[in-house]
């Protein structure tokens, strides 16, 4: 799985230095190719949470699937119902709870120091994510955000000196976390952040977060569920495909009726940031709760 992730990591990195000169020759914003992309490779890493669900009803000792997918379905409507009235605050949980989400998920090897310093440090590996699209196309991200309503990072505390030294702090949280492991570890934490800048150097926001999002978050993510299906890679894949497949469709139509709806109110590009970002919310929330709920109940059995 190591050497798995380590050579993901390095074609991603080549992937990113190849897209950069293409981009800047056709100079246009692809948003609709974004939300594709998020809804075929982004949704469907997450497309698995029935097959956690069950699991984790077993563990408390309930069988009917349906209880899984109502509460599932009530947390992620919750998360829509506060973003209408609170915008601001949900967003900014949301970035706050995606940050970990990313530190931990993409740190390929399990780590584990006292809770609160383990939850830190990966918040700060993670929030590269968030930070980066701020510190180098800041104008272009707010203005993102202020379709979401969100003014959070139009704050003067949030400077130019106060995001690089969270860059270096993620930096620096990514360097402690991998000390202990063996190079080629070091070297795909290294990677994956050296990727993130060059995306949010010289893409658009809304594309370097769907690339990272897709091609090394949603991968990375993915492969671990297929050697969890299967020890083998095909065979797991498969598993995994068919798996994955109507949870992903389901969710796709879901965002793209919400699209039609919204688009009677807003532009088109509007109503698909909208979509892409409270949809994402209302699925993370959910998401993060079920895999701490099951790694915690796993660990008492």
């Amino acid at each position: 799985m190591k050497n798995i992730n380590f050579k993901h990591s390095i074609i991603f990195f080549n992937f990113c230095i190849l897209i950069s000169p293409m981009y800047l020759m056709l100079n246009f914003e692809p948003i609709i190719f974004c939300l594709f992309l998020i809804l075929i490779l982004g949704i469907s890493h997450g497309a698995l949470d029935n097959v956690k669900g069950a699991k984790l009803l077993k563990l408390f000792g309930y069988k009917h699937i349906i209880s899984f997918y109502l509460a599932y379905m009530f947390i992620s409507l919750l998360i829509i119902i506060f973003w209408l009235f609170f915008p601001n605050t949900v967003l900014f949980l949301f970035l706050v709870v995606a940050a970990y989400h990313f530190g931990k998920e993409d740190t390929v090897f399990t780590f584990r120091e006292k809770f609160f310093i383990s939850e830190c440090l990966l918040f700060l590996k993670g929030s590269a994510v968030i930070i980066a699209p701020l510190l180098l196309n800041r104008e272009e991200t707010n203005e993102i955000f202020k379709i979401l309503n969100f003014n959070f990072f139009e704050a003067k505390f949030f400077s130019n000196e106060f995001l690089i030294v969270m860059l270096c702090l993620s930096f620096l949280a990514s360097f402690y976390i991998s000390k202990k492991e063996n190079t080629d570890i070091k070297s795909v934490m290294i990677v994956d952040l050296l990727s993130l800048i060059i995306l949010n150097l010289f893409l658009s926001p809304i594309l370097a977060f769907t690339l990272y999002f897709c091609f090394l978050h949603s991968i990375r993510h993915s492969i671990s569920l297929i050697f969890e299906l299967d020890n083998s890679f095909k065979p797991g894949l498969k598993k995994f495909i068919k798996k994955a497949i109507p949870l992903t469709i389901v969710t796709g139509v879901i965002f793209l009726l919400a699209i039609f709806f919204l688009n009677s109110s807003y532009k088109l590009d509007e109503a698909i940031y909208k979509v892409i970002f409270i949809g994402l919310a209302s699925l993370t929330f959910p998401h993060i709760l079920l895999e701490y709920l099951l790694e915690k109940n796993e660990k008492r059995t």
